[in-house]
């Protein structure tokens, strides 16, 4: 069980509700330079909307600026790889940036995702995870958290789980404020993306 106690769920969710509430207040004007430029340099829409497993196992629709090229699902696999050739030339900067994620809020706003927690897993890699893995569902995923601070994508699905349940076992609001100013030199040195 989350070592959260109620009061601390409850400023937590709080807490989520202020920071997504004024990131995507002010990253609006952002929002349409972005969705600009996502249509000018490749054919397709501007967000990327991929189904992930969510707390107690619920699947749902996370949302992100698309990267890639329209069909990247259909031709190649699900899992982004180094040197990805279907990343597009914005898709880049987005992913070195982070700002692909931003849309990430809105989830957080609906309850489905919380600011810190888990890494929301594709439905294709969570449907294999043994009983002792499942626990993770245990905790609401998160934009950003232990994994993502501590390898990001060059953790493996069963590395970054591990992790994940361990951490989030003991986890305090405090300790998940620590997550979020961790993220910004995690994201300003690119540590772990690919």
């Amino acid at each position: 069980m989350l070592s959260l106690n109620k009061y601390q769920k409850i400023l937590k969710r709080i807490f989520d509700l202020l920071l997504s509430s004024l990131i995507l207040i002010f990253s609006l004007p952002i929002f349409f330079i972005i969705a600009i430029a996502i249509k000018l340099d490749s054919k397709g829409p501007v967000f990327f909307i991929h189904e992930r497993t969510g707390m107690n196992g619920k699947n749902f629709k996370m949302i992100k600026f698309r990267g890639m090229v329209d069909n990247a699902l259909a031709i190649g696999p699900e899992i982004t790889q180094q040197n990805d050739p279907r990343i597009t030339r914005v898709g880049k900067f987005l992913r070195r940036t982070s700002i692909d994620e931003i849309p990430q809020f809105i989830n957080v706003l609906k309850g489905e995702m919380s600011n810190v927690g888990p890494r929301p897993e594709i439905t294709t890699i969570s449907a294999g995870y043994t009983q002792v893995q499942r626990q993770v569902f245990n905790f609401k995923p998160g934009i950003t958290g232990i994994s993502q601070i501590n390898g990001r994508q060059m953790l493996t699905p069963a590395e970054r789980v591990r992790i994940e349940i361990e951490y989030y076992k003991n986890a305090t609001f405090v300790s998940d404020i620590m997550i979020i100013v961790k993220t910004f030199s995690v994201i300003v040195s690119n540590k772990g993306n690919i």
